[in-house]
């Protein structure tokens, strides 16, 4: 990965424990970086989805498009179209956020490093980024993921019985911190 020079760096957001959200800033704790996405790390960022996918199972459905249609699925629409923010330890891109309008597009973190606060880190940069209102929709089954998008202050909305590609059954989650009080 090659240094940009300080005037072209995006707003890196540091990882903390504890206390409130991150600020954005440029400093980094024990290595982890949180920060906008390169165009040209699509296929990293493609790896990490296909990997969180595959752990996931069978929880969740596996991917209904093969792995090339979903590598250039993050080249050609995710990176050019969406917000897209990474958690970066330095070696890796360990975790994943992408954000399009209010909605949570795609939260995964590196199968062997979740319970470790990446993707709630994530999360407080979805927050800070969208401060009025988030959106997500999940699989049913998915209880680990619902426990986590719950403890950060979310409420299932809406439900479906498999309105999706891999026709799962699905649950929408809302997040408004003046309607609900929650930070």
């Amino acid at each position: 990965m090659t240094e940009l020079p300080s005037a072209l760096l995006v707003p890196v957001i540091p990882v903390v424990g504890g206390g409130g959200p991150p600020t954005v800033g440029h400093a980094t704790i024990s290595g982890m970086r949180l920060r906008r996405a390169g165009v040209e790390e699509g296929q990293d960022i493609a790896g990490l989805w296909l990997r969180s996918r595959a752990a996931s199972e069978p929880y969740i459905p596996p991917p209904v498009h093969s792995e090339e249609e979903v590598r250039a699925w993050f080249d050609q629409v995710i990176l050019p179209r969406r917000e897209v923010w990474v958690a970066d330890n330095g070696d890796a891109i360990v975790g994943l956020l992408v954000l399009a309008d209010e909605w949570i597009d795609q939260l995964y973190v590196e199968p062997s490093l979740t319970g470790r606060g990446i993707g709630g880190q994530l999360m407080a940069v979805a927050k800070q980024e969208r401060p009025t209102a988030l959106r997500l929709w999940t699989f049913e089954a998915n209880a680990g993921a619902r426990r986590f998008y719950e403890r950060h202050g979310f409420v299932a909305v809406a439900s479906t019985t498999g309105d999706n590609e891999e026709g799962a059954p699905d649950v929408c989650y809302q997040w408004r911190p003046f309607e609900l009080g929650v930070p």
